[in-house]
């Protein structure tokens, strides 16, 4: 895959493993364009890299995420990749019943319609380009879940199955998918659930994401194993379950 002169569209883009995409692929001579809900950190992403375009957009609304392919294709018609990286992160504890669950947003409506919808809205229009590309960005934990955030952890293994499934049903189009696999990383994912529960490793930094998605498009490797979460990948079934024992014990 080429990694320069593309036009690329970012969800979620204006923090995080988001913007720190925008930096380095900025570098690398292509248009990015973001999308978020927050105007103020879109325009703090903008004063930062001043070629940047962006829409606000929140892309757990069905409407939004029509109106956020209707600007980008009629505004910049060689877009031709688009990188699903909105997210969120929450703790859940289903012995609570639903009280977790209804008490905020919804993780599989950001997390992972949100991404499948984006992605059929935009595959024609991108199979009409040269060359393409969508790169979603899935977790460690949809590997190996941490059952403090099993919603987040079931939406990522959703992720890694309908990028393995689209990676098929277009691999006799233009359109290449990629799958970029983090391991915990330090950003506002978890809206501060970290420091509540006092969480002394935080991650390591959105850069380091950034650069080894970068390595890994250049390379054509579909599937973008990050640090740590290689491990959770690639593992047997024993040593899963072995991960799996000690991320989880104290829950």
């Amino acid at each position: 895959m080429k990694i320069t002169d593309n036009t690329i569209l970012i969800t979620g883009g204006a923090t995080g493993i988001g913007l720190a995409l925008a930096e380095v692929l900025i570098r690398e001579g292509n248009q990015v364009l973001l999308c978020g809900r927050r105007k103020d950190k879109l325009l703090a992403a903008q004063t930062k890299f001043p070629s940047i375009q962006f829409k606000v957009c929140n892309v757990a609304e069905p409407k939004d995420r029509l109106a956020l392919f209707e600007w980008a294709t009629s505004n910049f018609p060689n877009l031709n990749i688009l990188v699903n990286n909105a997210g969120i992160q929450r703790q859940i504890d289903f012995t609570k019943g639903n009280v977790d669950l209804l008490a905020g947003e919804d993780e599989i409506q950001v997390n992972f319609s949100a991404p499948v919808q984006i992605s059929a809205l935009f595959i024609p229009h991108m199979m009409k380009q040269q060359q393409a590309a969508i790169i979603n960005i899935s977790s460690g934990l949809g590997f190996v879940p941490l059952t403090i955030v099993p919603v987040y952890s079931a939406t990522k293994a959703a992720i890694h199955s309908f990028s393995w499934s689209l990676r098929h049903q277009l691999r006799k189009t233009t359109v290449k998918v990629f799958e970029v696999i983090p391991p915990t990383v330090d950003t506002e994912l978890d809206q501060g659930a970290r420091e509540r529960r006092r969480q002394e490793y935080r991650g390591i930094h959105s850069a380091e994401v950034a650069e080894a998605t970068l390595a890994g498009l250049a390379k054509d490797e579909y599937e973008i194993s990050v640090g740590q979460a290689q491990a959770l990948r690639s593992g047997t079934p024993q040593e899963a379950a072995q991960i799996f024992a000690r991320m989880n014990g104290n829950w």
